[in-house]
């Protein structure tokens, strides 16, 4: 085989790796949401860069190269899933930077949040006064989701993915017995919820549909 037959059967065999991975993943490649999402890219685009020209690298290499990288990621993505310590570990954790119209400093030292980053997400959210604003958390992705004071019906994303979120709790003043008779009303678990919203004084739930 040929250098330039070679170097067209890896190209093609990295780009339906790419889709395939894209299909079977999700579509959290086109848009990260997370810090995994962004390694994903970069280490797929490295793998398949630096392998389609090395002449030392087979067809076959290759080949079980993109097999294991993707049934890595696919491991790592199933524990996250289902393991809120690992999936802290893995994506992070939003960073409440803003609690009742006051900056959180401490939490923003802690992850390197400078107040002219700070001042400029808020900027780019079209907030200019920090005391309208009654919360702000820093995604995992970087971005600063905003509520105002003026905001309506909030909603806050208590259960994800079948679990709990503690902080949540902490900011909505209630405790895990209160989201147990919650579910216990419903006649639910907090496995079985995809996405639990807490709103007026309530939880509500959108279910797995398999539940």
């Amino acid at each position: 085989m040929d250098g330039y037959t070679l170097l067209g059967l890896k190209l093609a065999m990295g780009i339906i790796g790419l889709v395939l991975q894209i299909n079977l993943m999700g579509k959290g490649n086109l848009a990260p949401t997370s810090a995994m999402d962004q390694v994903q890219n970069y280490v797929l685009g490295g793998i398949i860069g630096g392998v389609i020209y090395s002449d030392s690298i087979g067809v076959l290499q290759f080949f079980l190269v993109l097999v294991l990288w993707t049934l890595l990621i696919f491991t790592l993505r199933f524990i996250k899933n289902h393991n809120r310590f690992v999936k802290s570990i893995i994506d992070g954790k939003p960073v409440w930077v803003i609690l009742n119209g006051k900056v959180q400093t401490g939490e923003c030292m802690k992850n390197s949040i400078s107040a002219y980053d700070l001042m400029f997400k808020l900027r780019s959210a079209g907030i200019y006064e920090i005391g309208t604003v009654k919360r702000a958390v820093l995604e995992q992705n970087g971005q600063l989701s905003v509520i105002q004071y003026s905001d309506e019906n909030l909603r806050y994303p208590l259960i994800i993915d079948g679990q709990l979120d503690s902080d949540i709790l902490d900011i909505i003043n209630k405790d895990e017995g209160w989201v147990k008779q919650q579910l216990d009303q419903l006649g639910l678990t907090v496995d079985k919820v995809y996405i639990g919203e807490y709103l007026d004084g309530r939880l509500i739930a959108h279910l797995y549909e398999n539940v």
